[in-house]
């Protein structure tokens, strides 16, 4: 059996060929684009958010990058066009499609019906609306994972910041809400383990994922920043993965202790 870090699904998102190649060498499980416009620039003003212009062109270009990884696809919330949307990104080879910024378990099931099986559907819950509606729409057939979008959902509760969000008493509830559903559970992104550079320790965040019992997370966009000379991607993959293994045989005490480290930094920052 798979250990913790090891089982972990990490998925980047990116519109470099040679960065793909790459990555899909070092045991990255998903690579793929955002092709999310509607609305987000909107939302996400003035944040240090991924906002990627990213192309079905680009999805073409990326799907000859893989060898090993699964292509991943994030498509725009419903609209009139979504039918079409799908229908392009499978065309192209698409394993993983993800539906973002949907508030209705309607809309999840509208989604599940275009994509018909053809690939696995993931829901990226990050209305409060998705959140009040979390059981009704984890009982829609066809949902094959959930993860939970933090910089969304922070605007949208009106939060300090998206650490706030991942110590809550609400995201126990929707981790319980995911397990008792027996899906699989991505939240927010991971970092370098030898990242000091961030403002909060990347190691506060290993702890949430194993308190929490996620599966998978975004490789975020400070993974490829402030790196040391001759530093090696799949080196720090692994370092990641090791950590991950270990939070996850630490006892609930220390994961309440990384919990209340990483509350006081929520509290202090923004």
């Amino acid at each position: 059996m798979a250990s913790f870090g090891d089982a972990f699904r990490l998925t980047l998102i990116t519109n470099d060929p040679a960065l793909a190649a790459n990555v899909d060498g070092c045991g990255v499980e998903r690579i793929g684009v955002d092709l999310e416009t509607l609305g987000k620039a909107e939302r996400q003003a003035g944040q240090n958010t991924r906002l990627s212009g990213h192309t079905i062109e680009d999805l073409v270009v990326i799907a000859a990058s893989l060898r090993r990884a699964d292509l991943f696809v994030r498509v725009n919330p419903i609209n009139p066009g979504t039918a079409a949307e799908v229908e392009a990104v499978l065309r192209h080879g698409a394993k993983v499609l993800m539906l973002p910024y949907f508030r209705t378990a309607g809309e999840v099931e509208a989604f599940v019906r275009l994509v018909d099986g053809r690939a696995s559907v993931m829901i990226l819950v990050e209305t409060a609306s998705a959140l009040v509606r979390i059981r009704e729409i984890l009982a829609v057939p066809g949902v094959q994972e959930v993860m939970v979008g933090l910089n969304d959902l922070r605007l949208e509760l009106g939060v300090r910041n998206h650490f706030e969000v991942l110590v809550s008493p609400l995201m126990d509830a929707v981790a319980s809400e995911v397990s008792k559903a027996r899906l699989p559970f991505s939240i927010g992104g991971v970092a370098r383990v030898d990242d000091v550079s961030l403002p909060v320790s990347p190691d506060l965040i290993f702890a949430q994922y194993a308190r929490l019992g996620a599966t998978g997370a975004w490789i975020s966009r400070s993974f490829f920043e402030n790196v040391p000379e001759n530093w090696d991607f799949g080196g720090a993959v692994s370092s990641v993965r090791q950590r991950l293994s270990e939070w996850a045989s630490a006892s609930p005490e220390a994961w309440s202790r990384a919990r209340d480290e990483l509350a006081e930094h929520a509290r202090g920052w923004r």
